[in-house]
């Protein structure tokens, strides 16, 4: 489920306010990043795998965004959160709706303007790191990518009064 026209217009229009450029590639609707990279693969730069967690334990919600090839083990991150083995698991559409106003198959940073401070951010370190002209996330729906420059990404992230916790995640090693 796509979130509503008028949002996506609103992050576009919050983009243009930071004065960040972006490109945008529109495609059919995708829910898994298997499905999303043969529409995606000419886009040189970080693709995003993006995972919208819930602390048990605190009632906490995080946003994990990692390069596509990654594995995230979900007890490992929890420890290096601090936040316990076995605490974190995926949160139901419902909570994606309510903080960040996209559902299932959106999740994205990009959806960070909407939250009023109760998601916490995780990047992966790669992102960063990895040289990339560009990184990509989709624009409040998954029927579209979108990619700005790292240094864009992280102006607008910070924008929204998020402040990454960056961590570097492993590589997939299937």
């Amino acid at each position: 489920m796509a979130a509503a026209p008028e949002l996506r217009e609103s992050l576009a229009q919050r983009l243009r306010d930071l004065g960040i450029a972006t490109v945008t590639a529109e495609h059919p609707q995708v829910f898994t990043v298997e499905e999303m990279m043969p529409h995606v693969q000419h886009m040189k730069g970080g693709h995003s795998k993006n995972l919208f967690l819930k602390d048990k334990k605190k009632k906490g919600f995080w946003l994990v965004t990692v390069l596509h090839n990654r594995q995230v083990n979900l007890n490992d991150l929890a420890k290096k959160l601090g936040v316990g083995s076995g605490n974190l698991r995926f949160a139901d559409e419902n909570a994606m709706l309510e903080k960040l106003k996209v559902g299932q198959g959106c999740a994205t940073p990009l959806a960070l303007f909407c939250d009023q401070g109760d998601v916490r951010f995780v990047l992966d370190a790669g992102f960063l790191e990895g040289g990339h002209e560009k990184v990509y996330f989709h624009p409040m729906t998954n029927s579209a990518t979108m990619g700005l420059s790292p240094n864009d990404f992280l102006k607008f992230v910070r924008s929204t009064g998020h402040d990454p916790i960056i961590i570097q995640f492993d590589e997939d090693t299937k």
